[in-house]
């Protein structure tokens, strides 16, 4: 393939997508309508929740969904498919239903993230993307939001480009992390495509380019006046860094009044470091300099500096963050849960596995979340067959749908959809909100939360409830494949 030659993401699946396909087509299953839940088992770092991202990504992907030419004789190559179903694909596109949880909701274990009611060929097919799309955002704006929740309402700045598994992953990436609570990045091309702020100073090299390093503070402070953040650590941070640093803005930005300048600080022991530097600049008079710090920070480590009294007034964090590292897999999956009858009846559908964990939940949902009217946060989300209404104005009672005999009596609540349309009858019917919106909406959600769900150590367990009707089928289906 030529490097000119942009990809056709459509091919960007696994193979056995389309071997099933030519399968479902040869066999009569081509128009078959299927229902598909993306969900996910547990929350990554063994938090409380996670946070969902990623579905701009997946609308643009249904929106061109198409197979060219050159796909079609590639796939001819393999000498597998069927000619019919070949010139099927050459007139492919979705047709299908889309229902998501908006970005930026936080979201628990077992519950449907996107549900797609599709052809079986279609709903197959847009498996591995789905997914991909999903679990990576979803990934790295969880553990962007714990970070930002660790840091306690100081900025942080996502810094990993470099270390991300590749360029999707460093753009997209900063997208997710800005969704989590980042307020900015160092990579560029996601402000021109996103619009993440992209933000960034110097590294050591500017440092070492002079012969002096008051010279390349000095310089740096009469190219970006308005912009002076100073890195200190490139020699001797406390005995040179910093004095120059204060020198530097001494001679060039007080003459021009500007009192907002930063220093940062990317090795040794930044707590230390921190107190003394904000020691040394609040007795130069430099009160308002920031102090930001980098250097393999995660939540864990910036909670560890506040425990050591730092001095910090930012963080930049970097591969950490953008590989997720401590826990670098989502673990959605994609899951069969109904399918349609001759006559339009939805057939419930169910995976059985001696893994318990890996049950799924079948049939076609929606997931409610119950606000106290009282208090605004949130009490438990209900899973429920789609045509179930929920009658918030009376008290419900909701039970464990693992350990029945645990039941809860919710009151003065409200119940909301958190899945909404997306596509019906294969036409985008969702207008996206931008960046700020969803960036705003996660915030505001993750506030409905109760402290003890977001504690970073054994949080308290959300209810995700079934109701009795959901409850009744799905161990039907449980007692039907035991006797088979």
């Amino acid at each position: 393939m030529k490097a000119e030659q942009k990809l056709n993401m459509t091919m960007l699946c696994d193979f056995y997508e389309l071997t099933m396909g030519n399968g479902y087509f040869r066999t009569g299953y081509k128009d078959k309508i299927t229902y598909f839940d993306l969900f996910f088992r547990s929350v990554p770092d063994s938090g409380g929740f996670a946070i969902a991202a990623g579905l701009e990504q997946l609308i643009e992907y249904i929106e061109n969904l198409h197979f060219s030419e050159e796909d079609i004789d590639f796939l001819r190559s393999k000498g597998l498919f069927d000619e019919n179903f070949l010139e099927y694909l050459r007139n492919f596109r979705f047709t299908g239903d889309i229902y998501a949880m908006p970005e930026g909701t936080p979201v628990f274990p077992r519950e449907p993230m996107v549900v797609v009611r599709a052809p079986a060929i279609e709903a197959q097919l847009i498996e591995t993307f789905a997914l991909l799309c999903v679990n990576h955002q979803s990934l790295i704006a969880t553990k962007a939001n714990r970070i930002v929740r660790a840091a306690k309402g100081r900025a942080v700045l996502e810094f990993g480009s470099r270390r991300a598994q590749g360029t999707a992953a460093a753009i997209v990436g900063a997208r997710a992390a800005y969704i989590g609570g980042c307020k900015a990045t160092a990579c560029t091309i996601s402000d021109e495509v996103y619009g993440v702020p992209a933000t960034g100073t110097m590294a050591h090299a500017w440092v070492q380019m002079f012969d002096t390093q008051y010279e390349a503070f000095a310089t740096y402070c009469r190219l970006y006046p308005n912009n002076a953040v100073l890195l200190v650590d490139t020699y001797n941070t406390l005995k040179s860094g910093v004095p120059d640093a204060i020198r530097a803005f001494n001679d060039v930005l007080k003459p021009l009044g500007i009192k907002k300048c930063g220093i940062r600080l990317d090795s040794g022991d930044i707590a230390y470091l921190s107190r003394c530097a904000r020691q040394m600049l609040d007795e130069a008079g430099w009160t308002e300099c920031t102090i930001a710090a980098s250097n393999s920070l995660d939540e864990h480590l910036i909670r560890d500096l506040w425990a050591q009294d730092a001095k910090i007034d930012a963080f930049g964090v970097g591969e950490r963050l953008i590989t997720a590292k401590s826990e670098p897999v989502f673990g959605g999956v994609y899951k069969l849960v109904a399918v349609e009858d001759g006559e339009g009846e939805i057939i419930p559908k169910i995976k059985v596995s001696e893994n318990v964990g890996k049950i799924t939940t079948p049939h076609f949902k929606k997931v409610c979340r119950f606000y106290g009217r009282d208090t605004g946060k949130a009490i438990a989300d209900y899973m429920c067959v789609h045509d179930e209404v929920v009658d918030d104005s009376r008290d419900m009672t909701i039970f464990d749908p693992e350990a029945t005999w645990k039941k809860k009596n919710v009151y003065n609540f409200e119940s909301r959809e958190l899945l909404v349309p997306i596509f019906l009858g294969g036409k985008r019917v969702y207008e996206s909100p931008s960046l700020e919106e969803i960036r705003s909406y996660c915030a505001e959600q993750v506030e409905t939360l109760w402290d003890e769900v977001k504690r970073f150590d054994n949080p308290h367990t959300y209810y995700v409830d079934l109701s009795q009707k959901l409850w009744d089928i799905r161990h039907e289906l449980l007692d039907k494949s035991s006797a088979r």
